[in-house]
């Protein structure tokens, strides 16, 4: 099935749900945001919150948003649906544009296509965050399409490129070498990638940010996603 040029490009949004929840992230909240956010650029979104379901059904959808959970959180067995797999794997075949969000870093353990087409991943005992709060996140590189004229600074000022954002500032993710990082955090010095891309085996965009409904109460964050879902998706 193919999209005419009349028609709204299609997402599905991903949901925590079940095993796919955890007692941290308003799941549910935070992809109904995501949905208005996406819905405001002109996209036709659905918020599934069965995330097998979701991966199962993605014919004619044109991006997909992993906004869900560690399904291995406290010792789940791993389990992939063969519907869901299979799912998956045809859409990222076809070139399907994905982004993860937040906690997608830990999501779909049960399927190594994602963490292949993501290019990284929170690691149990290596990757951590200090507390929830105001973070600074500064754009390292402003050509990519994401990132192009994201941000409007004074003509000749010195200040980096930056959003502000109340939000978990995810650290020490293990980020593959084909990815490129587009944004960073800053905790106690050291610099964090926070957005990244890749392009094979499908373009995917990685958002370390979003872990409740303040950090999309930011315009910049808002207008990131809408650029990042144009890109991912060829729109």
């Amino acid at each position: 099935m193919e999209r005419t040029d009349s028609e709204a490009p299609r997402v599905v949004i991903a949901t925590g749900a079940g095993r796919y929840a955890d007692p941290w992230h308003p799941f549910s909240a935070t992809s109904h945001r995501i949905a208005e956010i996406l819905r405001a650029d002109g996209w036709d979104a659905v918020v599934d919150e069965d995330v097998d379901h979701a991966l199962a059904h993605l014919d004619g959808v044109d991006l997909l948003v992993v906004n869900a959970g560690d399904p291995w959180r406290d010792g789940g067995a791993p389990h992939a649906d063969p519907a869901a797999a299979a799912g998956l794997a045809a859409a990222i075949d076809r070139g399907i544009g994905l982004i993860g969000v937040h906690a997608a870093l830990s999501s779909l353990r049960d399927h190594p296509a994602w963490r292949a087409a993501i290019g990284g991943e929170w690691v149990p005992g290596t990757s951590w965050h200090p507390p929830i709060g105001d973070a600074r996140v500064r754009v390292v590189d402003a050509v990519h399409p994401v990132t192009d004229g994201l941000l409007r600074l004074v003509p000749g000022s010195a200040e980096v490129p930056h959003f502000d954002v109340f939000d978990e500032r995810y650290s020490d993710l293990v980020v593959d070498d084909g990815a490129r990082v587009l944004a960073v955090h800053d905790v106690d010095g050291t610099q964090h990638p926070a957005v990244w891309v890749r392009e094979q085996p499908t373009r995917a965009v990685v958002s370390s940010l979003g872990h409740d409904e303040r950090a999309y109460d930011s315009p910049d964050l808002g207008v990131l996603l809408q650029r990042a879902a144009r890109w991912a998706a060829r729109i």
